[in-house]
């Protein structure tokens, strides 16, 4: 059993550390501070590659596994949660679906701008009545001979406004609720959908986060993906797989935190010693240290799985749960470790800090986890 990553994994890490250091250390604060969509990086990074990880080469992507895409979204995260975030949801929601779930024809039609960066996906599940409970939804597709007419709203959708690919999920049975539900690809300019932003978020505030209304919008057959009334379904295991990538960023964003407060530990000084002499100091460091470890383990093996076509069901929540709940620890102790200054602007770990805490909700709170993880160990 080896634990290192391989020459391919390593020489992905470094790309996206270099970029990284050269294009998102230097501007990620004021993209925070400014709720700025940083556009111009975005579509570097799909130059590069990276908004089509998954997609096969043939079809314009790079055609990497789970753990490439997990590396990556590590990477990212240790500099910008937000721009990890719009890496993790454009790869693993929007153009996810599709490449899972679409016929061949909507996989040509759809992924090969996706995976370049030329158009951007969003993904609608989440509504303002419904989050974890899926049988809350009301957004509402009927059929029309050849057509379908979607009406409802979204909201706290990933990519809202600067998308223009949308995987829509509607009730198409009612009466069946999370059993009659079906996916739609919507796109930007179609009769009746509207895109608009949600603005002061806590954090991810570089992340680009909108609501989605649809008046009677017109969508043809040919863009429902997957059968009628099995969209749940295929929404669990594109939920699956977005635990991953959510549990890669947040030990990135803890990785980030903690080498943050290392560094600082070493710099500050109180009472003539480097305040990293402190026990206190000590052990903060080396609990982090460990957590962060043992999350990017946890993470690692469900993409290994994943990668390998095994079930990895519980393994995915896992990794989410515990890499999450350590990023809010580590960004917590981080701060502790800087005192007053990490309270301020000054240090990024205020800002990963209140990144962290979307990676206890979004993809399903912590609690849907224990749920899941509880049903998968109970049988």
């Amino acid at each position: 059993m080896d634990f290192d990553l391989d020459e391919e994994h390593l020489e992905i890490q470094r790309a996206v550390r270099v970029f990284c250091e050269l294009r998102v250390k230097p501007a990620a604060r004021g993209w925070d501070d400014r709720e700025e969509f940083p556009r111009d990086v975005v579509a570097e990074l799909g130059r590069l590659g990276f908004l089509g990880l998954n997609v096969p080469e043939e079809l314009g992507g790079a055609g990497l596994d789970a753990l490439a895409t997990a590396v990556v979204i590590e990477e990212i995260a240790r500099y910008d949660g937000s721009l990890a975030l719009t890496v993790a949801s454009h790869n693993g929601l929007g153009s996810g679906h599709i490449r899972l779930f679409g016929t061949e024809e909507q996989r040509r039609r759809w992924l090969p701008a996706l995976a370049s960066g030329e158009r951007l996906a969003g993904w609608g599940l989440t509504e303002p009545g419904s989050g974890s409970d899926a049988a809350g939804l009301r957004t509402v597709a009927v059929r029309r001979g050849a057509e379908w007419v979607i009406s409802g709203s979204k909201t706290f959708i990933t990519q809202g406004t600067v998308g223009e690919v949308f995987v829509v999920l509607a009730s198409t049975s009612p009466e069946k609720k999370q059993k009659g539900i079906t996916a739609f690809v919507v796109e930007r300019g179609a009769k009746g959908f509207t895109q608009r932003p949600i603005h002061g978020k806590l954090g991810m505030r570089a992340s680009d986060t909108g609501e989605l209304h649809l008046d009677e919008v017109v969508v043809p057959d040919a863009n429902r993906l997957g059968e009628v009334d099995h969209g749940f379904i295929d929404t669990l295991q594109v939920l699956d797989r977005g635990r991953i990538a959510i549990g890669a960023l947040a030990v990135g964003l803890a990785r980030g935190a903690f080498e943050e407060a290392r560094t600082y530990a070493r710099d500050r000084h109180a009472f003539g010693h480097p305040i990293a002499e402190f026990q206190a100091i000590g052990f903060m460091l080396a609990d982090m240290a460990t957590e962060v470890s043992a999350a990017r383990l946890l993470v690692h093996r469900a993409a290994a799985l994943a990668g390998a076509g095994r079930r990895f069901t519980g393994e995915a929540s896992m990794a989410k749960l515990f890499a999450s709940e350590v990023a809010m620890r580590a960004t917590s102790r981080a701060i502790q470790i800087h005192g007053g200054n990490g309270y301020t602007k000054d240090y990024p770990v205020e800002r990963y800090y209140r990144d962290a805490k979307l990676c206890e909700i979004g993809e399903g709170t912590s609690e849907v986890q224990r749920i899941v993880i509880g049903r998968e160990i109970l049988g």
